[in-house]
């Protein structure tokens, strides 16, 4: 069974009422690692050892955040600008990472049709991912298509309940390699898998 990390980063998780959950719903899985970066690291001085150590012991590495002004919360940038080291994650020599999977969990506050060309985002999910699409490919992993709850300033409770249990459902097949013909046909969401 592949094993998952989960990095996650919210820099105001008590006031969040889907994240929160997600996380919830996906921690007690055996395979998952949840590491809270903003847990771990509030003064944004990672233990870089420490991080990389995390990389090398798991399969997939999601990348899990609120969508903030179409990226993600700072210390996920901190994180990638002195974990993923020149000579260890990519470069001539960097191939710690090579053969990994990563992808995006975010959620977003606007409605998935406000993230399409002809939208009040003008650019899709996808266009806007590009940066951890390019990181994921510049480190040799492979990236994969995201997990995206749309909408959550609005949602219900039995809304953030399913996508609870799609989070799970969806971490679930990774590790147990029955989403990778999914994933490898390139859909735009993996939020849909899992349903």
């Amino acid at each position: 069974m592949a094993r998952i990390l989960v990095q996650f980063a919210h820099p105001a998780l008590e006031k969040s009422r889907v994240n929160r959950r997600l996380i919830a719903a996906v921690e007690s899985l055996d395979f998952v690692t949840v590491n809270d970066l903003y847990e771990q690291y509030p003064d944004f001085d990672i233990d870089v050892n420490r991080e990389q150590e995390l990389l090398l012991a798991h399969d997939y590495v999601v990348l899990h955040h609120p969508f903030y002004w179409y990226s993600a919360p700072a210390l996920i940038k901190q994180w990638e600008d002195l974990v993923l080291e020149h000579g260890w994650a990519y470069g001539r020599t960097g191939n710690a990472l090579a053969g990994k999977r990563m992808l995006s969990v975010i959620t977003t506050g606007g409605q998935r049709e406000a993230y399409q060309e002809t939208g009040a985002n003008r650019y899709t999910i996808q266009q806007l991912l590009v940066p951890f699409e390019q990181t994921a490919r510049l480190c040799r992993m492979e990236y994969l298509p995201p997990f995206v709850v749309h909408g959550s300033l609005r949602i219900t409770e039995a809304e953030i309940e399913a996508a609870g249990a799609r989070y799970r459902a969806l971490l679930t097949l990774l590790a147990t390699g029955q989403a990778a013909e999914y994933a490898a046909a390139q859909a735009p969401f993996l939020t849909d898998l899992a349903h």
